[in-house]
């Protein structure tokens, strides 16, 4: 097991050995060959992958952080609280598209949430192979979430002893070998060793493959080392002394027992254990493992394996040769520290591809320099256990074969310091492309931004500039200090500094370092003395649009691939940009518009208290058809609240002559029933194409006599004076705009005093993926604890419940559709209006 190499703290080692442990057994369960756990981190909104078992970390390292608010299944599976199955790849473009352009493989995928806390802990996550049947279908599927209710319950008696911060998660996953997929043939014997004491124990197993009796088995670390191999005694006394310190391993020592036989020997601290300093091992006679590998030994071609950590645990001489590494600096290492040139573009799809969809992947790549370098032909064979590849000269194999474009030097994943690795492989601009599809505001644009495309090059910093009226203004940053770009908002396109050249020249600029930068512009204000910036123009069809700022907090190089990538990432920034400013102003008239059809003042009278709301969608840019109004009717009042199908200017038309009609209706006081049978046959009558969902009622402010009517909206909710709350499950009819002949019965209830009465549209209580009805439930819990109106000793006011009613919504950055409340209460002598 490999992780991040810091020390652990207890809770820390407890909380490994029980994400270990799900995704070990996830694997099993769904009978999958990746598996991992995402956990919520200390930033808010931000999930981390915390453990991985059957993949190479490093390889992933664009999926090791997600936003809870992206169009991820882990990201809906963690909000939503609910199991994602995605049976295959097919699927997975149907329901995520973005998901399914970073891996665009053949695999199926299943993410379960870990209960416990609001929303989750996390998501327990499994990658299978692709099926054409679902996965609810397999008969062990329900010990996934068996798994994560029982890592649920770990995690919360972790946190019930040392607080939520003991599960959050922050920096790398831990990279775990999966279990073996069957046993093999080997007879493997086990022991552990006390470094403070030199103890051994060992299990009869050993004491049998060693041939001895357990009274005559060493009792300390070097008579064990002697025991197992006379000839190697001081490499394994010095490995488990090394693996008491930390530094296990990576590979089996290969070492020969007294008689000749081949042994391994494989050492670990092991997992969940109290004492790290404890060292287990497992002593293996590889039986006729040995005979393989002495026989793929005499293969002319190149042979190497890895496991599914991509760590290369055998090396034929042919692939030692043919590599140009001694053998022991191919063993124990990661294929891509030992061989760099088989990382970046396009190897790590390669890679990727091989490892998800398990089938054999065969491509061409040059051994170190990528123009002078010999050219080798690599096939990729994955097993459930081991990758194996065998490598020929590419001279040797028919000539059809594509040979992808070589990496440059220093583009495999890395960090970005100066002359090393370059974070640009690691990102698909198809992925931001489609992240940007779905932003329709500036504003929505600038988190995409911040989210893709800064954490793939390893920035910290970022700031948008927007043209206008030849100024730069500025419309988002992040990561930079308060204040610091605050002299430069506003600033006229003569001015001398980057964001304007680069801009008014089309040429983007970057600066390795910040004293590259001074010198560049003598006088210029830096928010830091150490980093790297880089300054795109966002150019949308030849029209300027603004400036994007990247900062990063190291010195580094931006390779040629790298400004290539940035710079067509540009375009698509600026032309996003273009689309949202004019989403802005016309959505800015669009809201007008619904505001001037909706009532500005409500009809009052002495004994009844009414407040309304109105939320208008925050997707796409038509307005809705909700409404609400109060309506002198008689001596009464005439409540009203209707939801016309669909948005635009088409829905907002009609919902104008809807309310007009309702009123007309009202004040002639009417009965609610004819009220609805009128305003439907007036809809039919208009043919608009649209129908409405509508309720109705007259009150009666002295009696509290109350008649409803509905057609197909929402039932209304009443809380009792004592908080009491209940759903008026009210007998209605279909829309309006549907049936001329539609008849509306009408129910009589009396609306005691201090009772709030409440009528809603469905965009208040519908969630993706939630039962309506579940929503309604939550609406009304949330009415009962709402409190009191005044009166009852400094209880809140209507208006204060309308706004705790509608407060979700309000703040909600996706809501789909407009949301609209009316409240109203009798009171028994004169009140004020909310």
């Amino acid at each position: 097991m490999t992780g991040s190499g810091e020390p652990m703290g207890r809770a820390r080692e407890r909380l490994t050995a029980l994400l270990v442990e799900a995704s070990t057994g996830a694997l099993g369960a769904a009978d999958g060959h990746v598996a991992g756990v995402y956990l919520r981190s200390g930033t808010p909104g931000l999930l981390r992958l915390a453990t991985l078992v059957g993949l190479p970390g490093p390889l992933f390292r664009p999926w090791w952080r997600l936003q809870v608010d992206r169009p991820f299944p882990v990201a809906d599976a963690y909000r939503l609280g609910v199991r994602v199955v995605l049976p295959d790849a097919a699927e997975m473009v149907r329901r995520y598209p973005q998901f399914a352009a970073g891996l665009p493989f053949q695999f199926g995928s299943v993410y379960t949430p870990v209960p416990g806390a609001e929303p989750s802990f996390g998501v327990l996550t499994v990658l299978r192979p692709a099926t054409p049947d679902t996965v609810d279908e397999l008969p062990d599927l329900d010990r996934l979430g068996r798994l994560a209710e029982t890592l649920g319950a770990g995690l919360s008696e972790l946190v019930a002893e040392e607080g939520d911060a003991a599960v959050a998660w922050e920096g790398e996953p831990v990279c775990v070998r999966p279990p073996a997929s069957r046993p093999g043939a080997a007879r493997v014997g086990r022991f552990t060793w006390d470094p403070a004491t030199s103890a051994v124990r060992a299990d009869d197993r050993l004491h049998a493959l060693l041939g001895m009796a357990p009274q005559d088995f060493p009792g300390t670390g070097a008579e064990l080392a002697a025991a197992v191999t006379p000839d190697d005694a001081d490499d394994v006394l010095a490995a488990l002394h090394e693996t008491a310190a930390g530094k296990p391993p990576y590979a089996p020592l290969r070492v020969r027992a007294a008689d000749g036989a081949p042994l391994l020997l494989e050492l670990w601290p092991p997992p969940g254990t109290t004492d790290p300093s404890l060292v287990s091992g497992i002593v293996v006679d590889p039986g006729p493992a040995a005979a393989a590998d002495a026989a793929a030994d005499l293969l002319p071609q190149g042979v190497f394996c890895l496991d599914r950590s991509g760590v290369v645990r055998y090396a034929n001489p042919a692939a030692v040769r043919l590599t140009g590494l001694p053998r022991a600096e191919l063993l124990g290492r990661p294929v891509w520290d030992a061989m760099p040139w088989l990382s970046g573009p396009p190897y790590d799809d390669h890679w990727r591809g091989a490892l998800l969809a398990r089938g054999p992947v065969r491509f061409q790549v040059r051994r170190g320099d990528p123009a002078e370098g010999e050219l080798l032909a690599l096939s990729v064979h994955p097993g459930p256990d081991l990758v194996t590849c065998t490598v020929v000269p590419a001279a040797l194999i028919e000539p059809s074969v594509h040979l992808p474009r070589a990496a440059e030097p220093g583009t495999a994943a890395g960090s970005g310091r100066p002359g090393g690795a370059s974070m640009a492989p690691l990102y698909r601009p198809i992925a931001l492309a489609i992240a940007l599809t779905d932003a329709v505001t500036a504003r929505q644009v600038s988190v995409v931004v911040t989210q893709e495309l800064l954490p793939a090059f390893g920035g910290g910093r970022l700031a948008i500039y927007l043209l206008q009226d030849r100024h730069l203004y500025l419309a988002w940053e992040n990561g930079f200090p308060p204040g610091f770009l605050a002299p430069f908002d506003g600033v006229g396109l003569d001015a001398h500094i980057p964001g304007v050249e680069a801009l008014t020249t089309g040429r983007p600029l970057f600066f390795e370092s910040m004293q590259r930068l001074a010198d560049t512009y003598p006088g210029l204000a830096l928010d830091a003395t150490v980093g790297a910036r880089a300054f795109l123009p966002l150019i949308a069809s030849g029209r300027p649009v603004g400036t994007c700022i990247l900062g990063f907090d190291v010195e580094r190089r931006f390779s040629t691939e790298e400004r290539t990538v940035l710079t067509a990432l540009a375009g698509l920034i600026a032309h996003a940009m273009e689309k949202a400013r004019r989403y802005d102003s016309e959505a800015a008239l669009a809201r007008g518009l619904q505001q001037a059809l909706l009532p500005r003042r409500l009809s009052a009278h002495p004994q009844v208290e009414t407040a309304g709301r109105y939320l208008p969608g925050t997707q796409g840019m038509d307005v809705g058809g909700d409404w609400y109004d109060v309506v002198g009717s008689g001596d009464g009042l005439a409540l009203v609240i209707g939801d016309v199908q669909g948005h635009g200017v088409q829905a907002a038309a009609t919902m104008g002559q809807l309310r007009s009609a309702v009123r007309a209706f009202a004040l002639s006081d009417r009965p609610p029933d004819e009220v609805l049978s009128g305003t439907n046959r007036l809809l039919i009558d208009l043919d608009p194409g649209q129908f409405a969902s509508c309720c109705y009622l007259r009150l009666d402010p002295a009696t509290g006599r109350t008649r409803i009517a509905r057609a197909g909206h929402p039932p209304p909710l009443l809380r009792a004076p004592d908080g009491r709350t209940r759903v008026l499950e009210i007998p209605g009819g279909v829309v309006l705009g549907v049936d001329p002949r539609a008849r509306y019965p009408v129910t009589e209830l009396e609306l005691a005093p201090d009772a709030i009465l409440a009528l809603y549209t469905d965009g208040l209580v519908e969630r993706p993926g939630a039962d309506i009805d579940d929503g309604i439930a939550a609406l009304g819990a949330a009415l009962a604890e709402a409190g009191e109106v005044p009166g009852r000793g400094g209880g809140r006011t209507l208006t204060g419940v309308a706004d705790r009613l509608t407060a979700m919504a309000r703040h909600a950055t996706d809501r789909p559709d407009d949301v609209a409340l009316l409240l109203a209460t009798r009171r028994p002598g004169p009140v004020r209006r909310g």
